[in-house]
């Protein structure tokens, strides 16, 4: 690939990342797999050699094709780029790089802009999930401006609100892969959830924090981590992930009363460092406790009256507002407000 990759680099939601159109890749998994580690500038902790930021969070890659599925406009495959190891992850979906997915299609002309507002409807390959995406393009060109505002991210941008179906058991086969709400590893009461995004949720005081430490102070508490990693690899085996030591998931969620006005605060691990915020999907994880009787974090959440609830999961970096439609301790569907941002649009590397 001496002459280079075409590439979008794009903020979505609260993280940045890759966009590539499938057909600019190589079709052979490893052979892209080593151009995309190439292009990152992974291992390497600060992947200076490559556009990565040094960050999980900055560090990912979408591969778009044109879907031939009925009803879906484009297949969407997520892919975690390590930072420091030369790994590259399909083991679960993208939320925040989701937002910029709609954007990008149009961009590219896969799908026909309207005028005003153009649904987008994206297949997430890496678990089957379906999500629609309204992009705003007034005048038929996709804006990136407005004053739609996400925690984790300065100033205003053009909403993209997404909303998500058949997310239940996608990576793990059931909304509770070990059969029960509640399980005890470790001696620690956790809920072992997969609506989106597998996520093992647990109380903060469970684990001697109090779930308002900044991400820094908890990267650096080695006791911490080294419990959560314990719990972790019991949890892979029950949410039949098999063995995680080498995954991304499942997130590690520790849950605490709300702070600042919001339903529920969280401190997630991704699964080795502090997030900063939230993912999208961990977040729809995490609201689907709050509403489900017995599970970790029902107890501690304060939620509206109604089916129809509007749930704001606090994270550091402020909170991730989830509206959800509730009928007997399910949802039924999950919509949540993101934002993207065209970057770059070019040749990598």
């Amino acid at each position: 690939m001496s002459e280079g990759t075409r590439v979008m680099w794009m903020r979505g939601g609260t993280s940045k990342g890759a966009y590539f159109l499938a057909s600019d890749l190589p079709e052979d998994p490893g052979e892209r797999d080593a151009l995309l580690l190439g292009i990152m500038g992974s291992p390497d902790p600060r992947q200076i050699d490559g556009i990565g930021g040094g960050d999980p969070l900055t560090s990912k890659v979408a591969v778009i094709t044109p879907s031939h599925r009925p009803g879906i406009d484009v297949d969407y495959l997520f892919l975690q780029v390590f930072v420091d190891q030369p790994i590259v992850s399909d083991a679960q979906n993208c939320g925040n790089i989701l937002a910029g997915i709609g954007p990008f299609a149009i961009e590219r002309g896969l799908v026909a802009a309207r005028s005003g507002e153009t649904p987008v409807t994206i297949y997430l390959e890496n678990t089957g999930m379906v999500a629609t995406a309204r992009v705003q393009t007034p005048g038929g060109k996709v804006s990136y401006f407005g004053d739609a505002v996400i925690d984790g991210v300065p100033g205003t941008a053009a909403p993209v609100p997404i909303l998500f179906r058949d997310t239940e058991g996608a990576s793990c086969g059931a909304l509770f892969p070990s059969g029960q709400v509640i399980d005890v590893i470790d001696g620690v009461e956790v809920t072992l959830i997969d609506n989106g995004m597998p996520c093992v949720i647990l109380r903060a005081l469970d684990v001697g924090i109090s779930g308002t430490e900044a991400p820094a102070k908890l990267e650096a508490n080695q006791a911490l981590r080294a419990r959560l990693k314990a719990i972790r690899l019991q949890a892979g085996p029950m949410m039949n992930l098999g063995d995680v030591s080498e995954q991304t998931v499942p997130k590690m969620t520790l849950v605490s009363a709300p702070h600042h006005g919001g339903s529920i605060s969280t401190r997630t691990f991704i699964p080795h460092r502090c997030h900063k915020a939230i993912g999208v999907l961990g977040a729809v994880s995490v609201a689907t406790a709050c509403v489900t009787l017995g599970a970790v974090g029902q107890d501690l959440s304060v939620l509206p009256e109604g089916n129809l609830k509007t749930i704001a999961v606090e994270h550091p970096a402020g909170a991730m507002v989830v509206d959800v439609l509730v009928e007997d301790s399910r949802i039924l569907r999950a919509e949540v407000l993101r934002t993207a941002r065209k970057l770059l649009d070019g040749v990598v590397f």
